[in-house]
């Protein structure tokens, strides 16, 4: 039996701001395309910082000082142009709350929302609580209460955190990313065919959509075919 959705598996971090941009314009594209009911969403995790301290008295400019060795000013200078880019694309990023954190309890979030068939809104809920809200999305009354925005129930909610029973299959995404040479995020894999890296402008994923789609069609066991229509008996024996 052949899958009726062609997968698209999208590499990313909570923290990355290209990734919630790419998301973004992805969603666009994927709103436009004629057949996005068959196509299947499927958020996989990555760690930029694995071994990041969450730490809500260092800022973003900070941050990127300490971790990236940058200067005040290109550090300041980074921040404005993420800033501007997700304005383009309707994202009111404001760096002056981003509480930097460690991701992996987000990502079992999303898994254990992915379980119950919230996956994506999950994702979106947690890349706004970081890069608009100002959310330490590492905290826990924090991430049970974003879960329950969602849909999920503060008894799996506190049940995953503690018992990070979904902390394999995040690390399952991350060695899988290595298998296929992803050394950057957002990355999205269409149909394992075709690759697209970065926050590309919506045209672009709107064109791969196209692509990828129209082969995996193709390749599906169905006849597509115009059919004139005469008189004839159906199935049930009415002839008309």
């Amino acid at each position: 039996m052949t899958p009726n959705t062609m997968k698209v598996e999208i590499w990313s971090d909570i923290m990355c701001p290209f990734c919630y941009i790419g998301k973004r314009n992805f969603d666009k594209a994927l709103k436009q395309f004629s057949h996005r009911d068959n196509i299947e969403v499927i958020w996989k995790s990555f760690s930029l910082a694995p071994d990041l301290k969450t730490n809500s008295k260092i800022n973003s400019l900070q941050y990127l000082k300490e971790r990236k060795g940058m200067t005040d000013s290109q550090a300041q200078d980074a921040i404005e142009h993420v800033t501007a880019y997700a304005k383009s694309t309707g994202l009111d990023f404001d760096y002056n709350k981003v509480v930097v954190a460690n991701t992996q309890r987000g990502h079992q979030l999303i898994h254990l929302a992915a379980h119950n068939g919230l996956q994506n809104q999950m994702k979106e809920r947690l890349l706004k609580a970081y890069f608009i809200e100002g959310f330490n999305i590492d905290a826990t009354d924090v991430l049970v209460k974003l879960g329950l925005e969602v849909g999920l129930t503060e008894e799996d909610i506190q049940t995953e955190l503690r018992e990070e029973n979904f902390l394999p299959y995040i690390e399952q995404d991350i060695a899988e990313a290595q298998k296929l040479g992803v050394n950057g995020v957002p990355f999205f894999v269409f149909d394992r065919k075709y690759a697209v890296s970065g926050a590309q402008p919506e045209e672009q994923f709107s064109n791969v959509l196209d692509q990828a789609y129209s082969e995996w069609y193709a390749s599906q066991d169905t006849l597509a075919f115009d059919v004139m229509q005469g008189q004839s008996c159906d199935a049930y024996g009415d002839c008309c």
